[in-house]
């Protein structure tokens, strides 16, 4: 009954339990955080983003603990969609081959996204693409394309035609009105939101009066952007009619039915990886026992708000 309770369906994600790691915080399944437990007790898997080449990313340091968050500027560093299609997911879908498994696409220009999404969707590997048009510390691409509707709206268009499964848009808070992007994601035909991302920021050593991280600016994220993305994502809830996979401070089971609440479907889990790796699981096994204290009987009962 636990399982019941717990399950919710997504385009192309039948998950047992809403919880899923957020791109880039599970490597390919291949670093120490993914191996602390069966993560066949998640949801669904996420993977880091992928870009047609190989990347090395920022200069280091590429993370660093703030108060009340994490900074990052790793800059999508990865083995490229050929090493990606051929070694990564075949070796983690030999080890978890009933998890679900959304890759997440990222690239320079709009050629660059269709060519990976082209190259992950074809592979058989996954069951959905998170398209990341909103990573704040790359030179190129992910930011610029996602902060402009139309871009984002022609950008989806193009996925969404080379794809053979749902095509899921991850939206920035570094926008002025992400309602008018998640309506362009919408017009341009993707099957659910991913939302939000890391906040831009800046925070600077003062000692050393340098920025904490080597490519200066970069990506905040904690317990304080929870608020931000309730609020975001019941925005764009109001008046989008897809789905919503929930992502930005949570850090508890009643985290989780809050963006439920607010009108998400399912969620993943970020920064919280860095203070205790074992979260999803606990939030996993806390959930039904939150669930009754709030009279919730299962998660597709949930009627997010409207004031």
């Amino acid at each position: 009954m636990t399982v019941e309770r717990l399950a919710v369906d997504l385009p192309g994600l039948h998950l047992k339990n809403p919880v899923m790691p957020a791109s880039g915080t599970f490597g390919f399944g291949d670093v120490s955080t993914a191996k602390q437990y069966d993560l066949n007790a998640l949801g669904a898997m996420v993977i880091k983003t992928t870009t047609p080449e190989p990347r090395d990313g920022n200069p280091q340091p590429q993370i660093a603990m703030v108060r009340d968050g994490v900074m990052n500027s790793v800059g999508l560093q990865n083995p490229g969609v050929d090493v990606v299609v051929s070694e990564k997911l075949p070796q983690f879908k030999a080890k978890y081959p009933e998890l679900p498994m959304i890759a997440s696409v990222g690239g320079n220009t709009m050629a660059d996204y269709v060519t990976v999404t082209e190259k992950l969707s074809h592979s058989g590997l996954v069951d959905a693409l998170e398209l990341n048009i909103s990573c704040p510390n790359v030179q190129h691409g992910g930011l610029a394309f996602g902060t402009d509707p139309e871009m984002v709206e022609t950008l989806t268009r193009q996925v969404v035609a080379a794809s053979e499964v749902p095509i899921y848009v991850k939206l920035s808070p570094n926008v002025t009105d992400i309602v008018m992007i998640a309506k362009a994601a919408e017009a341009g035909g993707a099957s659910g939101l991913v939302m939000i991302n890391t906040l831009l920021g800046l925070h600077i050593d003062l000692e050393t009066k340098r920025p904490v991280l080597g490519n200066g600016m970069g990506g905040f994220s904690g317990g304080a952007l929870l608020p931000l993305a309730i609020r975001m994502i019941y925005q764009v809830h109001q008046v989008v009619a897809l789905p919503i996979i929930g992502v930005g401070g949570i850090q508890s089971a009643d985290d989780v039915l809050e963006m439920f609440l607010a009108g998400a479907s399912a969620v993943q889990v970020g920064s919280a990886h860095f203070t205790n790796a074992t979260i999803m699981p606990e939030i996993i096994d806390a959930l039904p026992e939150r669930m009754a204290a709030y009279g919730i009987q299962t998660l597709k009962d949930i009627q997010p708000i409207s004031f």
